[in-house]
C-alpha cells in the first residue's frame, strides 16, 4: 500500500498551474498509486479561490486540466481532529493548520510545501512520522535523492 501525501495549496499551483519542472511527475506517480494524495473540501475551496484571483490569469491556468486532475488523482478525506501530541501542533499561519491537520490525522508520510510557517513544523512533524518538504525535496526522494 502506498503512502499518502498532502499537497497545499502552493504545492497543486507548483503542480498544474506554474507547471514547475520537480513536479513534472506528479500525475503519474499518483495514477500508478507510489503515493496516494489526499485532501479535503476546505482545500479544493482554498484552490479555487486562489485560482480566482487576478493575478493568477498571468499564469494562464487551464481549470480544466486542474480540476480533472482533482477528480481523478485525489483521495477526499474528511477533516477530524488529530489527538494526542498531534493535537498540539499548531501552524503560526491559521490558514495553514488545515494542511496540517489532515496529514497527522490520516498519518501521511509526506506533507508537501513552499509555505516558511508550514515548513517550520518539520522537526516536530516528523517525531510523529509526517515529513514536511519542499516540492521539489519531495519529487527528488522519488528521483532517489
Amino acid at each position: 500500500m502506498s503512502s499518502f501525501v498532502v499537497l497545499d495549496t502552493n504545492a497543486v499551483l507548483d503542480w498544474l498551474v506554474f507547471r514547475n519542472p520537480a513536479c513534472e511527475t506528479w500525475t503519474a506517480l499518483f495514477a500508478e498509486g507510489a503515493a496516494r494524495w489526499i485532501a479535503s473540501l476546505a482545500m479544493r475551496t482554498e484552490l479555487a479561490n486562489v485560482m480566482a484571483r487576478p493575478w493568477t490569469k498571468a499564469w494562464q491556468p487551464e481549470p480544466d486540466q486542474v480540476w480533472g486532475a482533482w477528480e481523478r488523482l485525489v483521495e477526499m478525506r474528511e477533516p477530524i481532529v488529530p489527538a494526542g501530541t498531534a493535537s498540539r501542533l499548531r501552524c503560526t499561519d491559521p490558514d495553514d493548520q488545515k494542511f496540517v491537520d489532515l496529514a497527522l490525522a490520516h498519518r501521511a508520510t509526506w506533507l508537501v510545501s513552499r509555505d516558511r510557517a508550514v515548513l517550520k513544523l518539520g522537526r516536530r512533524t516528523r517525531l510523529l512520522g509526517l515529513e514536511v518538504l519542499t516540492p521539489e525535496s519531495w519529487a527528488a526522494s522519488f528521483r532517489g535523492g
